[in-house]
């Protein structure tokens, strides 16, 4: 596995374009979408390969990580280091150069939040540490909200708001299937701390609380009915297959994380593709 995690870069891709087209009153513009786009990359392949640097002693006893870099020895530990400081140091150059003060501001933080307070300080210590985390995941559609618009308005929150709520089921279907791993290696998130049953219950009712806040960008005036009927109909999918799982006997459930996938995906697309009064 290398070091910058390309899954997790798509994904911060499809959050930042969907930022950066609402933020430009239904215009990608060019110039600033690849400035932002490349910067938001570097800066979470950065913060990637920072992580993996935290946490190379933990990586080396679990099953799902001791293949990544620096535990199967296939890049060291300086070089990790190296790597993620000077991919994120020239994100924030690029993007305060060619995009502005604010969305890199906002990309700087993000940085900090994940890799200082979530991966170095809070990781280890307390289950509500992905709470934290979920807030520097939250960032890339408000930073690129923030490098179109000028600044961050309420479109811009509830843009940010979503990845927010999105993330928790995300990481805690995942945390489930991984507890062992988890638990081997010292980490206290919800599905080693609180157990499989309580976690269950908080990915239902973090997926539950889709159904609110997806409804909000068509409230407040950011996109239509048809997105807001995409949107309704993918999140009673995600609803009823989180439903299933939670009334089942099962401990775990990988199709809540492949699914949440998707549906990030579909729902900010209909978004951009349903934009209205921008």
């Amino acid at each position: 596995m290398i070091l910058p995690k390309p899954g997790i870069v798509a994904l911060v891709i499809v959050s930042g374009i969907t930022g950066l087209y609402l933020g430009g009153h239904g215009v990608l513009q060019t110039k600033i979408a690849f400035w932002t786009l490349l910067g938001l990359a570097l800066s979470t392949a950065g913060s990637a390969a920072l992580n993996n640097f935290i946490d190379r002693d933990i990586d080396s006893v679990m099953d799902r990580t001791k293949g990544r870099s620096l535990p199967s020895g296939a890049v060291s530990a300086s070089a990790a280091y190296m790597i993620g400081t000077g991919l994120v140091l020239a994100s924030l150059i690029i993007m305060k150069i060619a995009v502005g003060a604010q969305a890199t501001l906002l990309a700087g933080m993000a940085v900090f939040i994940y890799v200082v307070l979530y991966s170095l300080l809070l990781k280890r210590h307390t289950p509500f540490a992905t709470h934290i985390g979920g807030i520097a995941g939250a960032m890339p559609p408000l930073i690129g909200y923030a490098a179109a618009h000028g600044n961050i308005d309420l479109h811009g929150l509830v843009l940010f708001l979503i990845i927010v709520i999105w993330q928790q089921p995300h990481f805690w279907s995942l945390a489930l299937k991984y507890r062992e791993d988890y638990a081997r290696a010292g980490v206290p998130n919800h599905a080693v701390a609180m157990g499989v049953q309580p976690t269950k219950r908080r990915i239902m009712a973090y997926v539950a609380m889709h159904l609110p806040i997806m409804w909000l960008p068509y409230q407040v005036g950011m996109a239509g009915k048809m997105y807001l009927t995409i949107a309704m109909v993918m999140t009673f999918a995600y609803i009823a297959l989180t439903a299933r799982f939670f009334f089942s006997g099962k401990d775990k459930e990988m199709a809540i994380f492949h699914f949440s996938n998707i549906y990030l995906v579909v729902v900010f697309g209909s978004m951009i593709a349903d934009a209205v009064n921008l």
